[in-house]
């Protein structure tokens, strides 16, 4: 983690150092064991990602996640697993933790990452689908089209990305916007 000026109380980081701090923990999965082997609920949420030019999408930011974190508070409330991040425009972006990937006429799709993080591991996927002979299409997605895939996927772990596929243990049952 790496933030500016622990030396003083303001909105501008104006004078002050960079701090870097590193912590490790055991990371546990972050679904039911019935989610594992059924597949997580995704309901979708009220709460968007930003535009571009309203916030450094592309940053591992903090606040970035405050979205993703009352999506999921709202996802667990309305009994889903996790909460579907539409974009500014509607399209859909990503879960609260993890990018999605859609398979259909034995193509992987993925969002396209233009308000969101593309990170590690959507590249890693990405990059072993191609290896494999699997096209990977990045484009953008409506909800509606999503429901027309044969599969989805979601790497629900930051350090790890699950199987993708028709028979995955992290298929997406798409469901119905939750309450606020």
């Amino acid at each position: 983690m790496a933030w500016h000026g622990s030396e003083q109380i303001s909105v501008t980081g104006a004078g002050t150092l960079v701090h870097v701090a590193i912590a490790t923990w055991q990371w546990p999965h972050v679904f039911s064991a019935d989610a594992k082997e059924h597949g997580i609920r995704l309901g979708t949420s009220r709460w968007r990602r930003p535009a571009p030019d309203t916030a450094p999408v592309r940053a591992k930011a903090a606040f970035l996640y405050n979205i993703c974190t009352m999506a999921r508070d709202a996802a667990d409330q309305a009994g889903f697993d996790d909460a579907l991040l539409l974009d500014y425009h509607g399209h859909v972006a990503e879960a609260t933790g993890a990018n999605l990937f859609l398979v259909s006429g034995g193509e992987l799709h993925t969002p396209t990452a233009d308000c969101f993080l593309a990170g590690i591991t959507r590249q890693t996927v990405l990059d072993l689908a191609r290896d494999i002979g699997i096209p990977a299409v990045e484009r953008h997605i409506l909800p509606r089209n999503s429901a027309a895939s044969t599969s989805a996927s979601s790497p629900a772990r930051p350090t790890r990305s699950s199987p993708s596929g028709p028979s995955t243990h992290t298929s997406s049952r798409w469901a119905r916007r939750p309450s606020p």
